[in-house]
């Protein structure tokens, strides 16, 4: 029986508390009662914890588990994130203590954050949710944030919400066998076969970055994707040298033009794929590429698929 504990403290998501514990149950009744199962506990330091939107969990003292499961909580760009790792000192001392002890811990989404504040990242690799990993990369070192599950060295992270049935079938893989996991995802009509977050990321909701100056570049850069890249026509709109550009550009944004004129095009390529019934080689056109392999080369460097699968994922019906 594998003791699974998940850490419940105040603000955190009521959803991730409870999504690992209900998959667990999920495969225990497809494994059937001869085969090793789980034994699901909701633990916390406090007497009384409150989830997002007030509500009230039922919880147990801590106890030693094989696996600690910390969720996620409502992380906004406005919160100071420092004030709120303070307030869960008790949370991390635990967190602390159960790693001490040799166990395995696994963080949900922003969960990370809590086992970088107890020094559990400081030489692994990790993975959060793609909205927050700059952040979390300033805390730690070694961010992968295409990944949807990272372990190293008895520690997990996983990417964004739905990452945690990523893990917990990884569990059940590992725990229970290849095929209780894969009739597992069946039942619960989770994907078995995502390996990487990047498709899923929206650069509209990440911090632009930049100044005035670079800003001004990548508009003229977005309002013209389908012409080709000429940086010396591109310096002489700002009237400047090209190695000026470059530099300035660069300072501010952290890039190259020509790199983001390449981000931009796959976004708008994604855009295209979601939306319309316009083929990959006229869409390929119309974000400046005559020739599509190289445009699907591109767009499956940056998303981790190709346009054809990338559509088949995510198109959407526009209109009534």
């Amino acid at each position: 029986m594998l003791r699974v504990g998940v850490l419940a403290y105040p603000g955190c998501f009521a959803s991730e508390v409870f999504g690992v514990p209900d998959l667990l149950t999920m495969a225990m009744h497809v494994a059937g009662p001869d085969r090793a199962g789980y034994e699901v506990s909701v633990i916390s330091p406090r007497h009384r914890v409150a989830a997002s939107g007030g509500v009230a969990l039922a919880v147990s003292p801590l106890r030693e588990v094989d696996v600690l499961v910390v969720p996620g909580f409502e992380l906004r760009r406005d919160l100071d994130l420092d004030a709120k790792l303070a307030d869960l000192a008790l949370e991390v001392a635990a967190i602390r203590a159960h790693a001490a002890a040799g166990n395995a811990v696994v963080s949900i989404c922003v969960g990370a954050f809590l086992l970088a504040e107890a020094g559990l990242l400081d030489h692994r690799q990790a993975t959060t949710s793609w909205l927050f990993a700059d952040e979390l990369a300033r805390r730690c070192p070694d961010v992968r944030p295409d990944r949807l599950v990272v372990t190293d060295t008895g520690v997990t992270t996983t990417a964004a919400f739905s990452a945690m049935y990523d893990f917990a079938l990884e569990l059940i893989r590992e725990h229970s066998g290849p095929e209780v996991a894969r009739t597992t995802a069946r039942v619960a009509l989770v994907d078995d076969a995502r390996s990487s977050q990047t498709p899923y990321v929206d650069a509209r909701l990440l911090p632009r970055p930049g100044n005035d100056f670079s800003h001004r570049v990548m508009r003229l850069l977005d309002q013209n994707l389908a012409d080709r890249y000429d940086l010396t026509a591109l310096a002489d709109a700002f009237n400047i040298s090209t190695r000026t550009l470059l530099r300035r550009f660069a300072e501010e944004a952290g890039q190259s033009p020509l790199d983001y004129l390449r981000s931009s095009r796959v976004r708008r390529a994604r855009h295209l794929l979601e939306t319309t019934d316009r083929t990959v080689a006229a869409i390929s056109a119309a974000v400046g590429y005559q020739d599509s392999g190289t445009f699907a080369a591109l767009f499956a460097k940056h998303t981790g698929r190709r346009p054809s699968d990338y559509r088949a994922a995510f198109r959407r019906v526009v209109g009534p």
